[in-house]
C-alpha cells in the first residue's frame, strides 16, 4: 500500500512537472526533440516582444513563451517568484485562443507587468479565467502577440510554457518545455 501511494505521488510530480499546453490539444512536443540552438536563442532575443520581471540588470535572460489560459504557465509564473532575485525573466505572450489573446495584449500594455500577470495568474489558478480582457486592443501590441505565437512555431514548439535560456555556469543554451517546480527551474538555469 505505502509503495503504490509513492509511486502515484511520484507520477503525480512527474506529471505536473512536465505539464504543458498545446495548441493543438496534442500532447507536447519534448523541448529535446526540436532543433534549439543557440541560434534559436539570439533571434528569441532578437524578435520576441515581453515584459520583463527579476532581476533586471542580471546579464542571464530567460525568455518565457507563455500563454496566458495555460494552467501550467500559471504554475510556473509561481514557481519563478523565488528566483526573482537572481533571474531577468522576460515572459513573452503568444495567443493560442480567441481568449488568450486579448489577455496577452493587456499584459504586454500593463503599466505593471508584475502586478497585472500576478493577478491575473492568481485568477486563472482559482479556476476563474483571468484578467479581463480590453475591449480594444492596440493594434502594434495585437501583431506583437500574433508573432510571438509565430516565433514559438517556428522553433518547432507547439506548446507552453516553453523556456529558453543560456545556463548560468556553462553559456550553454537550455530550453524545457513544461512547468517547473522552482529548484529544478534553478538546476536548468544553473542557478541552484
Amino acid at each position: 500500500m505505502k509503495s503504490a501511494l509513492l509511486t502515484l505521488s511520484l507520477a503525480a510530480a512527474l506529471a505536473c512537472a512536465l505539464g504543458a499546453c498545446s495548441k493543438n490539444d496534442t500532447p507536447p512536443t519534448p523541448a529535446a526533440a526540436t532543433a534549439i540552438t543557440a541560434s534559436s536563442y539570439d533571434t528569441v532575443a532578437a524578435s520576441a516582444k515581453g515584459f520583463t520581471v527579476g532581476a533586471m540588470m542580471s546579464a542571464q535572460a530567460v525568455y518565457v513563451l507563455f500563454d496566458p489560459q495555460c494552467p501550467h504557465c500559471g504554475h510556473l509564473w509561481e514557481t519563478s517568484k523565488p528566483l526573482h532575485n537572481k533571474v531577468k525573466f522576460i515572459w513573452v505572450p503568444v495567443g493560442f485562443s480567441a481568449k488568450s489573446l486579448p489577455q496577452a495584449v493587456a499584459l504586454l500594455s500593463a503599466a505593471n507587468p508584475l502586478e497585472a500577470m500576478s493577478a491575473h495568474e492568481e485568477s486563472l489558478l482559482a479556476g476563474k479565467g483571468g484578467m479581463a480582457a480590453p475591449s480594444s486592443m492596440p493594434p502594434e501590441l495585437e501583431q506583437a502577440v500574433k508573432a510571438n505565437t509565430g516565433l514559438l512555431t517556428s522553433l518547432g514548439v507547439d506548446s507552453v510554457p516553453f523556456i529558453l535560456a543560456k545556463h548560468r555556469r556553462t553559456g550553454e543554451v537550455v530550453s524545457n518545455n513544461g512547468a517547473l517546480e522552482t529548484a529544478a527551474l534553478a538546476q536548468l538555469l544553473g542557478v541552484d
